[in-house]
């Protein structure tokens, strides 16, 4: 599967050089396939504890779903708390919230630890509502939120107007989440470990995967790897040997601007994103540019010509200059990019219902980086023996509801 097409800013504003090809070991304690962010994180995780780990990606590291990633950082769902809440249950849905804002707090002292800085700075969102029919929504999940101690601002339109030059009927502020570049993250995490306890293999393909009785062999095309486990880190590409995950590929559009001269009227540099679905979603960078996304399409196939992405672009563009009309938007890079979506709003994270040795991190919805962070310290957890009562949450096979 093709996961972009266009030009992305990550990986070609700052091309990183290749991992140097650490020698095959005999054995390893994990294999990670994917050598994108979650794969990342699941090594950070694994590594910390002292395992002999391989990362494996068909690219470069951080080059897959990671590399067209807007890098926006965020504890709320997709679906509104008060909405998740009838979808598994009270007591799961606000552990599954609170699972998110701590990972945003562990992948804050993550990017504080490496020698490569991924520009991870914290931001509050301002999520406001696109129609005044979605006002009493936000009203709920501000009574919600705030009832489980989640610190939030319900914002009137005159609140609005009174901070950003833009009116919407009414706007949420939470606090407390993030922007960063998701690419220098990824490979900031491995070359901190690299080669002491991680060995990364760019540009390895993966041909199949062999379980004995006390390992697993996978045949690639550098050769065999043995192992007691492998991860599945595959972002939104096919993950081998998984059936049955309910989850719809879309196509989203994004681009980056050119630096903008002035921000002030953009008030914190908040992340904002909206109730409409599909949705608008905004970032700056430390630069000063504008990266925005949205425009989702029923399509999982990325456009083969630059045509589409162009005017998908110049649409995106037309959005935010709604928003922030003194702004001279100029587009310097623009792309279109598979997205993956659960029909629960919740990743995939766990072991293999039949296979005692293979592992998935699937982070579906709109806070990928966010899910690979509770991911990475669910299976380290597992792994290692240890309880993991929030995998329940985000298990592999799953229903639609639960009780409580």
């Amino acid at each position: 599967m093709n996961l972009y097409n266009g030009n992305l800013l990550w990986t070609e504003r700052n091309p990183d050089p290749p991992f140097a090809r650490s020698e095959v070991l005999e054995h390893y304690d994990v294999v990670i396939v994917g050598g994108g962010i979650s794969g990342a994180l699941c090594a950070y995780s694994l590594a910390a504890e002292g395992l002999r780990i391989a990362v494996i990606d068909r690219g470069n590291v951080g080059g897959g779903s990671t590399s067209a990633n807007m890098g926006l950082l965020q504890y709320s769902s997709d679906v509104m708390l008060h909405e998740l809440m009838g979808q598994i249950g009270p007591d799961k849905a606000v552990r599954f919230y609170r699972m998110c804002q701590q990972a945003l707090t562990q992948l804050n002292e993550i990017a504080d630890t490496l020698d490569i800085q991924p520009d991870f700075t914290r931001r509050n969102s301002l999520y406001f509502a696109s129609e005044r029919s979605h006002v009493d929504r936000l009203k709920k999940e501000y009574d919600t939120l705030t009832a489980h101690g989640f610190r939030v601002d319900f914002w009137t339109q005159d609140d609005l107007e009174a901070h950003y030059p833009f009116s919407r009927p009414a706007a949420l502020i939470t606090y407390g989440d993030a922007e960063v570049n998701p690419v220098r993250l990824s490979r900031g995490i491995l070359q901190q470990f690299n080669p002491r306890h991680v060995h990364v293999f760019e540009h390895v393909h993966v041909h199949g995967i062999e379980e004995a009785a006390h390992h697993v062999n996978v045949q690639t095309s550098a050769g065999p790897f043995k192992c007691s486990q492998v991860i599945f880190a595959t972002g939104y590409d096919t993950a081998p040997g998984l059936t049955g995950t309910r989850v719809n590929l879309t196509r989203s559009y994004a681009i980056a601007t050119e630096p903008v001269d002035d921000l002030s009227c953009w008030k914190d540099r908040v992340l904002i994103w909206e109730t409409r679905r599909p949705y608008l979603y905004l970032r700056t960078t430390p630069d000063g540019r504008v990266i925005a996304g949205g425009l989702d399409e029923d399509t999982p196939m990325t456009p083969h010509g630059d045509v589409l992405i162009h005017q998908r672009a110049e649409n995106i563009k037309r959005k935010v200059h709604q928003l922030f009309p003194m702004f001279d938007l100029k587009i310097a890079f623009a792309w279109a990019a598979v997205f993956g979506q659960s029909v629960d709003s919740l990743p995939f994270i766990g072991k293999h219902p039949s296979k005692d040795r293979i592992y998935y991190l699937l982070g579906y919805g709109g806070n990928g980086t966010v899910y690979s962070m509770v991911g990475a310290q669910i299976l380290r957890d597992l792994i290692l023996g240890r309880p993991s009562p929030d995998a329940d949450i985000v298990k592999l096979v799953r229903g639609s509801k639960s009780a409580e």
